[in-house]
C-alpha cells in the first residue's frame, strides 16, 4: 500500500514548512486584516450609537425649547390681546361718555328751546289774545 521511504518525511516536512509559510504570509497577515476591521466595525457601531443619543438628547432638548417657546409666544400673544381688549373697553367707554354728554347737551338746547319757543308763544297768545279783545270789545263799543 504505502512506501515509507524517505519521501513520506520529506513530504510531511514540505506540509509543515508550507503551512509555516502560508500562516506567516497570508493567515496572521489576513487575520490582522481581519480583526482591524472588526475593531473598526465595533468602534464605529459605538461611535454611531454615541452620535444617536447625541442626536436624540437634542432633540428632546429642542422639543422642550420649543414648547417653552410656544408658551412664551401664547402668553404673549394673550396678553396683548388682554391689553387691546382693555383698550378697546376704554375707548368704548370714552366714546359713550361723549355720547351722553352730547346727547344730553342736545337735550339742553331742546329744552332751552322749547322754552323760548313757549315764551314766543306766551307773547303771541298774549298779543293775539289782546288784538282778539280790542277786537271784540272795540266793535262792541262801536
Amino acid at each position: 500500500m504505502f512506501d515509507f521511504d524517505a519521501t513520506l518525511p520529506l513530504m510531511a516536512i514540505q506540509f509543515l514548512l508550507l503551512a509555516a509559510l502560508l500562516n506567516v504570509v497570508f493567515y496572521k497577515p489576513l487575520g490582522q486584516a481581519i480583526d482591524q476591521r472588526a475593531d473598526y466595525i465595533r468602534t464605529t457601531k459605538v461611535e454611531a450609537r454615541e452620535r444617536l443619543d447625541k442626536a436624540e438628547r437634542l432633540a428632546k432638548q429642542y422639543e422642550q425649547d420649543l414648547a417653552e417657546t410656544r408658551r412664551q409666544s401664547q402668553a404673549i400673544v394673550a396678553e396683548a390681546q388682554a391689553e387691546a381688549q382693555k383698550k378697546a373697553a376704554q375707548q368704548i367707554a370714552e366714546v359713550q361718555q361723549e355720547a351722553q354728554a352730547q346727547l344730553q347737551q342736545a337735550q339742553k338746547e331742546l329744552e332751552q328751546q322749547k322754552q323760548e319757543a313757549f315764551r314766543s308763544l306766551e307773547s303771541q297768545v298774549d298779543t293775539l289774545s289782546h288784538q282778539i279783545l280790542e277786537k271784540l270789545v272795540g266793535s262792541q263799543m262801536v
